[in-house]
């Protein structure tokens, strides 16, 4: 069983891929958080979200969480266009619906985007393989 001690296994591609990170903090209330969570199950998560993610050509997505702190892993081809996938996001079925649907937990504006509510993280530590 994969655990914060025990890691997470990354899903292995015949080939390089790229990686964003973000982050976007949510309302500072134990249920809230609990709600949040619960939503992003695999159970509860709408199927046409995780469509629609796929659509957009983003191969892996993990969110983390530490208290009121997210923090997002999204892994894409190299060629993947940022701006262009997440323009294209917003406009595919029932995402607007989503984001207002999550957005009663998170410190962001009720009818923001996904690009307009997690903020893309700079990288400023890197170990690199030698």
């Amino acid at each position: 069983m994969e655990t914060k001690e025990t890691g997470y296994r990354v899903k292995e591609y015949f080939g390089p891929v790229k990686r964003y990170c973000q982050t976007l903090d949510l309302k500072n209330s134990p249920e809230l958080i609990a709600e949040y969570v619960k939503r992003h199950s695999e159970s509860e998560s709408w199927p046409e979200i995780r469509e629609g993610i796929r659509e957009v050509g983003i191969l892996e997505m993990e969110i983390y969480i530490l208290g009121t702190r997210l923090f997002m892993i999204v892994e894409t081809p190299l060629n993947f266009d940022w701006t262009s996938a997440m323009g294209k996001l917003a406009t595919l079925p029932l995402q607007a619906e989503w984001e207002e649907y999550m957005s009663i937990f998170q410190e962001a504006e009720p009818r923001a985007t996904s690009a307009q509510k997690w903020k893309l993280m700079d990288r400023m530590f890197h170990l690199y393989n030698t």
